[in-house]
């Protein structure tokens, strides 16, 4: 009997933080082809226990997908560049997958302007607010997924905690990658958090790794001084830049997730990516089973984390309070 290939892509975009075709059904002969777009670089240790990769693989492995037996995995990367992201959902699509995940808004907002057949499952943020689904219970059309959306009290968080670990910061800015061609979500919530703590709080749009160096040693020049780096793809790409610039001017920076404080960075506060790579594996296991994405509800993610890393709170000069250790899932030293 000759065996029936299916074929899945996977594009993650996002992203906070990704995959590419080919993936083989758990049921003996079948074969599964994913292609996942990754929003930045490679991950240096993609096999590392807690990356993104990791976690995918291990959900697909949960489910009876094992790579190299009944899956095959191709990886495409946007290194953080937004403007290539339509070309490399084009360049997937030409391989006429089953399944197509986007793990970002922009990579499902090409991906559903790309195709009205093909299954997309994606991770974004505010996916009914930006068109890419009616609502949440009952996404309807070709797509469904994980939504990311921050709430207006969770913005106000990352002002806060910041404002709590940096007790004498005055001002905040927000990096924004001036190519992504979606705003920052809740900027106004952001904005109300600051002033409600005396800080002055502003947008700064950067697109280039030049952009991003400059803003750092302005801030670095006036004392007093922040930064939120929120989840986007060019961040990403670029975090062990970021972080070494943090430390190089002597700048407190909140951070959207935890890789970033791995790497050396201060403190993060948001939903566990790993968990939500896994899930992911999830999806394209019930769409390949025979479910269509329009009755698949899209999944809010149910875990937040605060990470604080010590070592370098030191380094800046900063004592952590016990009230802010305490309520910190993960302090590292």
């Amino acid at each position: 009997m000759s065996s029936h290939r299916v074929t899945v892509v996977i594009a993650f975009v996002a992203l906070g933080i990704f995959l590419g075709p080919f993936h083989a059904n758990a049921q003996a002969g079948r074969v599964t082809r994913i292609a996942v777009l990754v929003p930045s670089e490679p991950e240096t240790a993609r096999d590392a226990k807690g990356s993104l990769i990791w976690a995918f693989r291990q959900g697909l492995q949960d489910l009876g997908y094992v790579e190299g037996q009944n899956v095959i995995i191709d990886y495409r990367y946007a290194h953080g560049r937004m403007e290539r992201v339509p070309e490399l959902i084009a360049e997937l699509i030409r391989l006429n997958p089953d399944v197509l995940i986007a793990a970002s808004g922009p990579a499902a907002l090409a991906a559903k302007r790309a195709t009205q057949t093909i299954p997309i499952v994606f991770g974004a943020d505010d996916p009914v607010g930006m068109g890419l689904v009616a609502i949440l219970a009952q996404p309807g059309g070709n797509l469904t997924g994980s939504s990311v959306a921050v709430d207006s009290q969770f913005s106000a968080k990352w002002v806060e905690l910041l404002k709590e670990a940096a007790p004498r910061i005055a001002r905040v800015d927000v990096l924004h990658d001036r190519h992504d061609p979606l705003p920052i979500r809740n900027l106004p919530d952001l904005q109300g958090a600051a002033e409600r703590l005396g800080l002055k709080l502003r947008e700064l749009e950067v697109g280039e790794q030049r952009d991003i160096d400059s803003a750092f040693a302005t801030m670095g020049r006036a004392r007093g001084g922040s930064f939120i780096v929120p989840a986007e793809p060019l961040f990403n790409a670029n975090r062990s830049r970021i972080v070494a610039l943090a430390a190089k001017h002597r700048v407190p920076v909140m951070y959207a997730f935890r890789v970033f404080v791995d790497a050396g960075g201060l403190m993060s506060y948001g939903p566990n990516l790993p968990e939500i790579w896994r899930r992911y594996a999830i999806y394209i296991d019930r769409i390949l089973k025979g479910a269509k994405p329009e009755n698949l509800p899209v999944e809010q993610p149910t875990q937040y984390e605060l990470l604080i890393n010590l070592s370098t709170a030191r380094a800046l000069g900063l004592a952590i309070p016990q009230s802010l250790r305490v309520r910190a899932d993960e302090l590292i030293e």
